[in-house]
């Protein structure tokens, strides 16, 4: 694991990571996956769960916590299900313990006042209190999962804040990474050009605002 790669992007925002994404032409913005508070932060390589209906007779909910690596990001994929959590206080209490650097389901958690007492970073559709032990069971361990429309595998970098989260592939991390930082030096002279007497339109157009984000041609 790289962890100056995961410092660079830890000290970036979101919104700043999903413009590289979209200068490079890939997807990475798990739509509809909101922190469980405005003040969370979290940052670390993928370790991802599939989750199914389960099966008669029903089949785990999963003991992988064991196999997660501190400063990795527990990654569930719950096919959406808001009727069932996969995330609750005993994983929240484990995982903080460890050093994991957070959880993004896709789907609800449970448990919330665990994870908000400690600060654990939790990402998801939201809250439900109902188990999912007998209403869904663990297909696969460490393979491709579609979160918030985006498909993330194990290893791929997650990024998130107040405004969500990020999927950041491994194949293009150091391009995305090289992108977002230009991005945000850029937005900050804008800001800084513009506090000194510029119109925005001056310093947007001085420093490349509306194209920023645009793939090259």
């Amino acid at each position: 694991m790289n962890d100056t790669l995961l410092e660079r992007f830890g000290a970036l925002g979101t919104a700043t990571v999903s413009d590289a994404l979209d200068k490079h032409g890939r997807p990475g913005s798990l739509l509809g996956i909101a922190p469980l508070a405005d003040d969370q932060h979290m940052v670390g390589r993928a370790f991802t769960v599939r989750y199914v209906s389960a099966q008669v007779p029903a089949g785990t909910v999963g003991d992988f916590i064991d196999q997660v690596e501190p400063g990795q990001v527990v990654v569930l994929d719950n096919d959406g299900r808001v009727d069932c959590t996969v995330w609750g206080d005993i994983l929240t209490a484990v995982a903080h313990h460890r050093g994991i650097a957070g959880t993004v389901i896709e789907g609800v958690c449970r448990d919330t006042h665990r994870a908000l007492s400690v600060g654990y970073p939790i990402f998801s559709r939201g809250r439900f209190m109902r188990t999912g032990k007998d209403r869904v069971e663990v297909a696969e361990e460490q393979g491709p999962v579609t979160i918030g429309g985006v498909t993330v595998r194990p290893g791929d970098i997650l990024l998130g804040d107040s405004d969500g989260v990020v999927a950041i592939p491994q194949d293009l991390e150091n391009e995305i990474l090289e992108t977002a930082e230009m991005i945000h030096a850029r937005e900050e002279s804008i800001v800084e050009a513009a506090l000194n007497g510029a119109t925005i339109a001056e310093a947007r157009a001085q420093f490349g605002y509306h194209d920023l984000q645009r793939a090259d041609a």
